[in-house]
C-alpha cells in the first residue's frame, strides 16, 4: 500500500466530509467541516492543507491556515478562529501556522500518517520562514479522570509522563509545548470542550531584516 502526502484539490472535498464524521464521533454537528468548507481550503490555501492518500483513498487530513497570533490574548474558540470552517482568516503574511486539524482514518492509524502530516506542516512553516505552528488541541484523555483532579493538573501530568493522554502525548512528541488552556474552545464531549494552546517554535526561523 503506498501512502501519499498531497496538497488539497476540490475533488478531496466529498471524502474528507465524510472523513470528518468518522474520526470525529462526538464533536458537535456544528464544528464539523463539509464539502463547501473544504472548497473554501482549497481556493485561500491549498498549498497549507495535505491530504492523505493510501493507493488513492482519502484516509487523513491536516489542514490550516497562515495568522498573526498574539500570545497575550490567547483565548478563542475554534469557530472563531477558523472563520465557521472557511479558513477566511488566512493571511498569506501572518507569522505563525494555525493547525486546525489533523485527522486519520481509524482503519489506518499506526502507521505514521500523522506523524507525516505533522512533517507536512513543519516543512511548510520551514520553507516559508515562519515562527512556528499554533493549534488548539483537545483533550480526549481528560473526561475520565474530571472527578479526580482539574483540568490543568491533568495536563501537567501528561507533560511530565505521569498520564497519557492520545492527542496531547502525541503532540508533545513532535516537539510542541503547551502555552495555556483554552476553556470552551470546541463543542465535544470527549474533551469537555476544553482544549490546550500549543505551539512549535520554527527552529530555522529568521527574522526579516530591518
Amino acid at each position: 500500500m503506498e501512502i501519499q502526502i498531497v496538497t488539497i484539490r476540490p475533488e478531496h472535498a466529498p471524502a474528507l466530509a465524510r472523513l470528518q464524521r468518522i474520526c470525529f464521533p462526538t464533536l458537535d454537528e456544528s464544528e464539523l467541516m463539509n464539502e463547501e468548507h473544504f472548497l473554501s481550503h482549497c481556493r485561500i490555501f491549498p498549498e497549507g492543507n495535505f491530504v492523505a492518500l493510501a493507493d488513492g483513498e482519502v484516509v487523513g487530513l491536516g489542514s490550516g491556515f497562515f495568522i498573526d497570533f498574539d500570545f497575550d490574548h490567547p483565548d478563542h474558540t475554534f469557530q472563531e478562529i477558523i472563520a465557521g470552517g472557511y479558513y477566511t482568516n488566512h493571511d498569506p503574511e501572518g507569522a505563525y501556522y494555525y493547525g486546525a486539524d489533523i485527522s486519520v482514518h481509524p482503519d489506518y492509524r499506526g502507521r505514521g500518517i500523522g506523524s507525516r502530516l505533522y512533517q507536512a506542516r513543519k516543512e511548510l512553516v520551514r520553507r516559508t520562514n515562519r515562527r512556528g505552528i499554533v493549534a488548539g488541541g483537545v483533550l480526549p484523555g481528560y473526561p475520565r479522570y474530571r472527578d479526580q483532579m482539574s483540568v490543568a493538573e491533568y495536563v501537567a501530568k501528561v507533560v511530565a509522563g505521569e498520564l497519557y493522554d492520545p492527542t496531547l502525548s502525541f503532540q508533545l512528541r513532535h516537539g510542541f509545548v503547551v502555552k495555556g488552556l483554552l476553556e470552551g474552545y470546541i463543542q465535544d464531549s470527549a474533551s469537555d470542550n476544553w482544549a490546550t494552546l500549543i505551539f512549535w517554535e520554527n527552529p530555522d526561523y529568521r527574522p526579516p531584516e530591518e
